[in-house]
């Protein structure tokens, strides 16, 4: 891949914080957005990603834009506050970076946009490719207005990428790693019926994903998961079977709903049958396509890492 100038937002997120550092080691120019000036790396822009106008200062002369920053959908209940919050993260965000690059003299040539197959919403046993049409509910309308937001640089003439990402896989963060302590004990089991598909991503494929679509031409809706989506109860069956531990202890829908209220039948009990036929098309080639591979490469990372930091 040729040296590019690169804008990233979320650089200190989930995603980011790996995505950085790989595409820094292949002699990329990075430049963060940031809330505050730090100490830390040089290049760094201030932004306020909430703002509903005006526009970000300096953005001339890259070759590209990551956007990942968006409010943590997963990590408390969704109070109508904390709803507004993941709305607006997205969408003014998104707005004020957008409208910034298309008033730029010389935009990027590509935007990578982050997004969820959240946008499909619940729908069961339904095969679901980048021209599904989109679902129902909160996060599916986060997800189409997230997308809609990036319009402004599409008639701006710049190639628009938006990662519909699966549930990723990392011992560290995200759904695994809260899951990964109950099984750990012997505690783990279904969410409830266990017949919906989770679709669903390891964080190494991720990463070389967002790289691939810097360097090809893809555009549009790129549906990041593998192609290979599991039943939630096989999902629990394999993670078990990884740690060499049962799972037999389900947690029942209701008991999701009390603990987790509107956030559970959203994230946990929802089913999303996701194929990833844009990559297909473009011929990208998963480092992890099989779920007990995944998985066994996520939790060996992970020792590795603990026994380094111990």
């Amino acid at each position: 891949m040729a040296i590019m100038k690169i804008l990233i937002t979320g650089a200190s997120g989930f995603i980011g914080s790996r995505l950085v550092p790989m595409l820094e080691a292949e002699g990329h120019e990075l430049t963060r957005l940031v809330r505050r000036i730090t100490s830390g790396p040089a290049g760094e822009i201030l932004w306020d990603p909430e703002s509903t106008s005006g526009s970000i200062q300096g953005l001339e002369g890259f070759d590209a834009a990551i956007h990942l920053a968006g409010e943590n959908i997963g990590n408390s209940r969704w109070t109508p506050e904390k709803k507004r919050r993941i709305l607006e993260s997205r969408k003014s965000g998104t707005g004020l970076l957008v409208r910034s690059l298309a008033l730029s003299k010389s935009p990027p040539k590509v935007l990578i946009s982050a997004s969820a197959i959240g946008y499909y919403g619940n729908r069961a046993e339904e095969i679901l490719r980048e021209d599904s049409p989109p679902g129902t509910g909160f996060l599916a309308d986060v997800c189409r207005a997230w997308e809609e937001s990036t319009q402004a640089a599409s008639d701006r003439g710049i190639r628009v990428v938006r990662l519909r990402t699966g549930v990723v896989l990392n011992a560290r963060e995200g759904a695994l790693s809260k899951m990964l302590l109950p099984f750990r004990l012997g505690l783990g089991g279904k969410f409830g019926s266990g017949r919906q598909y989770m679709s669903w991503i390891c964080l190494d494929d991720l990463i070389e994903i967002i790289k691939f679509t810097l360097q090809t031409q893809l555009c549009g809706p790129v549906n990041v998961v593998t192609p290979n989506p599991v039943r939630n109860s096989e999902f629990a069956r394999t993670l078990g079977r990884v740690l060499s531990r049962p799972a037999l202890f389900p947690l029942p829908g209701v008991v999701l709903r009390v603990l987790l209220g509107e956030m559970a039948d959203a994230l946990l009990l929802h089913s999303a049958r996701v194929e990833p036929a844009q990559l297909a098309a473009a011929g990208y080639q998963f480092k992890y396509p099989d779920l007990v591979r995944a998985l066994q490469h996520v939790i060996r990372e992970d020792r590795i890492r603990r026994q380094t930091q111990a």
